[in-house]
């Protein structure tokens, strides 16, 4: 039963398709980023018009890497929120499309359940129930995950999400889009002695994240400083630091009020290194995450979500929709 995964949520065009029984057949992904570079953010328009000129070349590639044709898959599933309105627009257009022109059922699948459930491509995979931390550009979220489609979201970011806040602290710092990965190579130059940031949210209970004030005092910081590249790479490292220490101390209390014994963490900022080491080595629990391919926006996740998905019979009618703000809790199987 192979599956075409269609995701165009946000700024890269990515393709992929996924077998019950032969699991990942092919994946192609386009990135955006030097689209979007000059601006220091994606541009919703740009977006969306790459999507077009990207996404029909990808998908050609993508069946004849996998080596099937056209007549050979038994369905389409695409990312139908959240995200960029006119990108996922363009994801569900082609997708609904070619599964009526091909014949097979079509799936609207959510963004942040196929970060969530990415991991199970992974050899080494957790079991059903576990606590997910979710972190990505967009999102910054505690989940209690009882199974596909059961999901309890126990905190989330008040303000900024993680990475959101990661790029715009890269941004004051001069330091080029996408930020987050350029601010976490930087921190690994920097004094850890300098600077303390503060671990915002730790010291009141609740499992909520608010990472808008440790940016400001970021950007007070620097202001109260040289502009040297030491310095900078002083303040990212002191902030990377309050991050995933904060990040570390909601999932110790999340993991104790759940009293789950599994950990994943999904999503783009998945992939910072400190991050991994921190919960990896502190947390007396299993903890798993996807390779760094997966962590990012990828097609690979859209095609097993929507492999899952209609092996449960769930399909999308011939209305082409998307939802751009789509809460995860509420999805059902």
């Amino acid at each position: 039963m192979p599956v075409l995964g269609i995701e165009t949520s946000c700024d890269e065009s990515a393709i992929a398709i996924y077998d019950g029984d032969r699991g990942l057949l092919a994946h192609e992904i386009y990135s955006q980023i030097e689209v979007h570079r000059q601006y220091g953010g994606v541009v919703p328009e740009l977006a969306s018009r790459d999507h077009i000129r990207k996404t029909l070349p990808l998908i050609d590639q993508c069946i004849k890497d996998a080596g099937l044709t056209a007549a050979e898959l038994t369905g389409v599933a695409y990312t139908k929120g959240p995200g960029l309105v006119g990108a996922l627009m363009v994801g569900a257009s082609i997708g609904r499309s070619l599964a009526y022109g091909w014949g097979v059922p079509a799936v609207g699948i959510h963004h942040m359940e196929a970060h969530l459930m990415v991991v199970m491509l992974e050899e080494n995979h957790p079991e059903f129930p576990f606590l997910a931390l979710l972190v990505s550009g967009g999102h910054t979220l505690l989940v209690d995950v009882q199974g596909l489609g059961q999901y309890d979201i126990l905190g989330e970011s008040l303000d900024d999400a993680v990475g959101e806040a990661f790029d715009k602290t890269a941004k004051l710092l001069g330091l080029p889009y996408p930020g987050g990965p350029e601010l976490s190579a930087l921190a690994e130059k920097g004094d850890p002695g300098r600077f303390t940031f503060p671990r915002p949210m730790v010291n009141r209970p609740g499992l909520e994240f608010s990472f808008s004030g440790l940016k400001t005092f970021a950007v007070n910081t620097f202001h109260k400083n040289d502009d040297s590249e030491q310095t900078k790479a002083d303040i990212a490292h002191a902030f990377e630091e309050a991050v995933v220490d904060t990040m570390l101390i909601k999932c110790k209390r999340a993991l104790k009020q759940t009293r789950l014994t599994r950990l994943v963490m999904v999503g783009g900022v998945s992939a910072n290194k400190r991050l991994r080491k921190q919960l990896k080595d502190s947390l007396d629990v299993e903890v798993y995450y996807p390779r760094r391919e997966y962590c990012t926006d990828n097609g690979a996740m859209a095609a097993y979500l929507g492999w899952l998905r209609l092996s449960t019979d769930q399909t999308e009618p011939l209305a082409i929709r998307v939802k751009p703000r789509w809460p995860i809790t509420d999805l059902s199987i």
